[in-house]
């Protein structure tokens, strides 16, 4: 057993006090910045400020001693705009600059922007303000008043881009060999590093891309005295061929490596340039899109030749090769098909570039201490591990019974009725076969009648139909008129779905009811954008009072049916809160009749899954000793707690958001969870949007505060509530990535709850949790640079368990017991772990918050839409 892992997470050093480094910061001007306001101000009235992500671009990329650019300075000539090493010179600022510009201006007789920057008349000709000189502290830091240390605005943009220099300045050297990488800058925060030319892995007669990748960020941990750098570490997949139909290219993301055009500065070969390759619907073409800066290269420097669009798409594996002095590389996605190199590092390259990543960075940062275990009650009271299936008290049969008496429980003396839409016979049997095994029903409780099947045991009734799915399952028929916004023209689809499913249904049946549709996969459906189904099912059948779980039809690389099927019912036990969280074992400071509560907020942009924006709160209710209905949800439109299959049902039936204060509707909530002991838990990173006070510069430990109002005590809010943020990556690295080591240097994972001290008043932990046997991997796996006693293997998939960073915000004393805040991180820990799952990403009931989201699904309103009591909808032509 592991002892202490390691985060690869790195802070400033107070023994080594400040990193400072003299740069040289340029600001437009307001002269400047008017003259271009004026050139765009003919093809773009009314937009006050200048959409300078392309020349930013092209500057961090050509523009030699440029670290990084500033926020806002399209709007504000006195903010800074680039902060660099050395001074930029005027003869290369310039033909940037005013290449750029031109693409401003729709008066083609503009006099040359470049021209007006080096004249010497004195008429008041255009100047470029001169570069100033700024000693900057890259580790400045303020501390929040409840004790959170945050770097300076700035430093979140300007601090990955110096650590990304810092490590692209030397090759990562293993006995197996060496890479080189290069920065990749988006401007919005993160810095990657790629190395640089890529890897390559010879399989199936093919050859396969792929480079190290290094992520850079920067975060605050709750109340840490100082913030964290982290990186982290993986596979940057190449596309070698485009196997697919030139309209099916959305957006590439394509990396340029082209030499600067002038004498070589301090940055030469360090940095790829970002471009989006996409095909444009109205000229029918591959195209450079999103303001890509390759478009302007060629004005740029006349002397060499870049890839063409149509060129890259046809020819990709020649370009990301090379030819003469410019390489060109596509992002892989899986929508470009399949790829034979493996996701993810295994944890001992992980250490390897920690340790590398470590050494570059001192004396300015230091690694982050070692967690160390906090607790050995890893785990709830879960079913032992049994070795002989047939034994009446096997875990296998424990599990059964559980799960027939949490139904018992959910279905409160109900009948379960459930609808089969299947497309393959054997998918049927599969369903039909598992479904006595799952939940252990007795052999004589079955009785068939046609398409009927039902079973009667232990006070459960399942009545089970089966017929076709016919043209239910099949695609939808979206519109071609592409003037029409997508989501309204998803939006008819869906309904006219709606309106099959209506007229194919034969009745509602009393009691509860499911619907399992055979559907399949989504690759069948990529030929053609938004035509999945399995929306515009779930909306209908939800819209009609029915849960809906979904199967795929066998298809060659999915698991076994039978393995299949029984997921299937899991899923859709749990859709009907049939579903309970083990007995904890967090320690006797947790009162007996504790209840769980957790909040997840749904944000759907136009690219979710109707195309729709939508803002939602869901909140979840669990009751583990509760005798009938131990998963609840809050419905706002009835004020009242209800099942979690009503609360599923009814987020389906609103298209709307149910209240535009999202902040009092959480106080709403937290008041109906005052009459018992509470443990409230809330993903950070997820609902600070719409609770500001989240931000980890705004927590104190035990208050709470919502809009302008001051803080308050956690109490104000009922005497037994507690209350637990998690935090996971949210898709921009928040909590580091992570590896077990010992003395003996082994690396590995391991799971349980760990600490940066072992002081009773620390608040902020990490959880971890083990490998599924599904996820095992052989150890001494390499994908990058082999050493001795290790075998390259570039097609493994290297699965990392997720950590989380569990800060107990709310806790204190009350009258029934004195908290101990690992007390409380160990019960949010042991909330991961259910017999009938592999560890969950979060605790149950947050889990269930969270997929609770699949059933909202707000359709856009147009002109002419009719729900179904056939009244006309709200809403204008799109």
């Amino acid at each position: 057993m592991y002892h202490s892992i390691r985060t690869v997470a790195y802070e400033p050093d107070p023994e080594e006090g400040p990193w400072q480094e003299d740069l040289h910061v340029l600001r437009l001007g307001e002269g400047l910045l008017q003259e271009l306001m004026r050139r765009q101000d003919r093809s773009r009235s009314g937009q006050s400020y200048l959409p300078m992500a392309r020349l930013h671009s092209l500057l961090r990329a050509w523009a030699p001693g440029v670290l990084a650019t500033g926020r806002n300075a399209g709007s504000d000539g006195q903010l800074p705009w680039l902060y660099a090493r050395e001074p930029v010179p005027l003869q290369v600022l310039a033909p940037l600059l005013g290449t750029w510009a031109d693409t401003l201006a729709a008066d083609r007789d503009e006099v040359d922007l470049e021209e007006e920057l080096w004249s010497e008349e004195e008429a008041a000709p255009l100047v470029l303000p001169s570069w100033e000189t700024e000693r900057i502290d890259l580790t400045e830091t303020t501390v929040s008043p409840g004790g959170t240390a945050e770097p300076l605005n700035r430093l979140y943009r300007l601090l990955p881009e110096a650590v990304a220099f810092r490590l692209a300045g030397e090759p990562f050297r293993t006995e197996g060999g060496s890479l080189r990488f290069r920065v990749v800058s988006s401007g919005t925060g993160g810095v990657d590093l790629v190395s640089w030319p890529p890897l390559r892995y010879e399989h199936r007669k093919q050859t396969w891309y792929y480079s190290a990748l290094l992520t850079v960020t920067v975060h605050t941990v709750p109340f840490a005295p100082r913030f964290r750098v982290h990186v982290a570490t993986g596979v940057r997949r190449w596309a070698g061929l485009l196997d697919i139909p030139r309209w099916k290219l959305g957006g590439a993301t394509v990396l340029l490596d082209t030499p600067l055009p002038w004498p070589e500065g301090p940055d030469q070969g360090y940095r790829l340039m970002v471009n989006t390759l996409g095909y444009d619907w109205s000229s029918k073409e591959v195209t450079w899109k999103r303001r890509s800066p390759a478009l302007l290269l060629p004005d740029v420097d006349i002397t060499r030749r870049f890839p063409e669009p149509e060129e890259l798409f046809t020819s990709p594996e020649k370009w990301l090769n090379g030819r003469q002095d410019v390489a060109a590389g596509i992002v892989y996605h899986p929508m470009l098909g399949p790829h034979e190199v493996g996701a993810g590092l295994m944890p001992r390259e992980r250490a390897g570039l920690d340790t590398w990543i470590g050494q570059r960075l001192s004396p300015v940062l230091r690694r982050v201490a070692d967690l160390s275990r906090a607790t050995r009650r890893n785990t709830p009271s879960l079913l032992p591990r049994s070795t002989k299936l047939s034994e009446p008290g096997s875990r296998e049969a424990q599990q059964a019974i559980a799960r027939r008496t949490a139904l018992r429980r959910a279905l409160d003396g109900r009948p379960l009725n459930v609808e089969i839409l299947w497309q393959s016979p054997q998918t049927r049997d599969a369903l039909l076969a598992a479904l006595p095994k799952v939940i252990g029903l007795a052999p004589g409780s079955r009785t068939d009648e046609g398409a009927v099947t039902s079973w009667t045991d232990d006070g459960v009734r399942i009545v089970v139909r089966t017929r076709p799915a016919g043209a239910l399952a099949s695609a939808l028929r979206l519109s071609t008129d592409r003037k029409r916004r997508p989501a309204v023209r998803l939006a008819e689809a869906m309904t006219e779905r709606c309106a099959q499913v209506a007229e194919a249904d034969g009745g509602t049946d009393d009691g509860v009811s499911l619907v399992i549709a055979e559907i399949a996969g989504k690759a069948h459906f990529s030929s053609l954008p938004d035509s999945d189904p399995k929306h515009a099912l779930r909306l209908a059948h939800g819209r009609r009072g029915r849960l809906t779980q979904f199967i795929n039809l066998p298809e060659s690389g999915t698991a076994a049916l039978e393995h299949r099927a029984d997921w299937t019912w899991l899923d859709a036990f749990r859709q009907l809160g049939a579903i309970s969280p083990p007995a904890h074992r967090a320690g006797a400071g947790i009162p007996g009749d504790l209840q769980y509560a957790a909040l997840w907020l749904v944000r759907y942009t136009k690219d979710g899954p109707t195309r729709s924006p939508v803002r939602r709160l869901i909140a979840v209710r669990v009751r583990p000793d509760s005798d009938s209905g131990t998963v609840e949800g809050w419905d706002a439109g009835r004020a009242e707690w209800v099942s979690y299959a009503d609360l599923l049902l009814s987020l389906a039936k609103t298209d709307s958001v149910a209240s535009t204060d999202l902040e009092r509707e959480i106080r709403t909530v937290l008041f109906q969870l005052r009459d018992r002991p509470t443990l409230l838990l809330v993903n950070s990173g997820n609902l600070r949007q719409c609770w500001p006070h989240l931000r980890n510069g705004a927590l104190t430990p035990d208050m709470l505060a919502f809009g302008t109002g001051p803080q308050q005590r956690l109490a104000a809010y009922g005497d037994g509530l507690r209350m637990v943020l998690v935090r996971d990556e949210n898709g921009r690295g928040e909590v580091p990535e992570w590896y077990a080591h010992d003395e003996s240097a082994r690396i590995g994972f391991s799971e349980g709850v760990w600490a940066l001290t072992d002081d009773p008043h620390n608040r902020v932990f990490a959880s971890t949790t083990s490998t599924p046997p599904t996820a095992a991997r052989p150890k001494g796996l390499m994908k990058l640079a082999p050493t001795e006693g290790s075998r390259i293997a570039p097609g493994m998939t290297a699965w990392n368990p997720r950590l989380l960073e569990v800060t107990v915000l709310g806790c204190g004393s009350s009258e029934r017991s004195a908290d101990r805040p690992i007390d409380w991180a160990t019960l949010t820990h042991q909330l991961r772990y259910h017999d009938d799952y592999p560890p969950l990403a979060y605790p149950l009931p947050l889990h269930l918050a969270q997929l609770a989201k699949e059933y909202v699904l707000p359709l856009a309103p147009w002109k002419g839409r009719r729900t179904e009591s056939g009244a006309s909808a709200s809403g204008s032509m799109s």
